[in-house]
């Protein structure tokens, strides 16, 4: 004879997984990028050590979501590629065209990754994956800086980090004076604010 357990201790158990389950989420905040206060930078060979250039993305939208009980989340940045910015107009305009960044086809940029290692509730690497021009490869950023607050001005939680990495542009396509020794490795720095939002009811 199979023993059935009791209708009220099923209910209850029932109900302890569910306030279970909202106490989780409750944990997971948002956080919406703000454009106006992140700036993806970089620095790439000219001449084959001759000197660096040094330019910026001006345009960026994404989202990062955390859960510092957990020690997970999840980062989403999106680069507007046809915002590129050397501060020298023709290397703006060169940089756009077909034979560099195709900016015409491929007009954005997007990194997405896992926050992980996290040290006293606070991650120090970003581990995900760049598309640029069309081509996905992994990437890990290495998190420098790390400081959350309230914003005086938003009234809001904000955060801000600035992650760190490097790629071979070539893997992405991009090879262009390859032939003449440029070196193909290029530095990024992601420097990021972000200001908290609603709760994420679907993680």
């Amino acid at each position: 004879m199979k023993y059935q357990f009791p209708l009220a201790t099923i209910a209850t158990f029932c109900s302890l997984l569910l306030s279970l389950g909202t106490e989780t989420q409750a944990k997971i905040e948002t956080y919406e990028i703000d454009p106006s206060h992140t700036y993806p930078s970089f620095e790439a060979d000219h001449m084959g050590g001759l000197s660096l250039w040094r330019g910026k993305i001006n345009s960026t939208t994404g989202e990062i979501t955390i859960d510092t009980e957990l020690n997970t989340g999840e980062v989403t940045v999106v680069m507007d590629m046809r915002t590129i910015d050397f501060g020298h107009q023709k290397m703006n305009d060169h940089a756009k065209r077909d034979d560099m960044f195709d900016v015409e086809n491929y007009p954005n940029a997007t990194f997405e990754g896992k926050l992980v290692e996290f040290v006293n509730k606070a991650p120090t690497k970003v581990m995900g994956q760049l598309t640029l021009r069309g081509v996905t490869q992994p990437l890990t950023l290495e998190i420098k800086t790390a400081k959350c607050m309230l914003h005086p001005f938003k009234l809001k939680q904000v955060c801000g980090a600035t992650a760190e990495g490097t790629i071979m542009r070539d893997d992405f396509g991009i090879d262009y004076a390859k032939f003449m020794g440029f070196d193909m490795k290029v530095s990024l720095r992601i420097s990021v604010e972000a200001i908290k939002g609603k709760n994420n009811p679907k993680k």
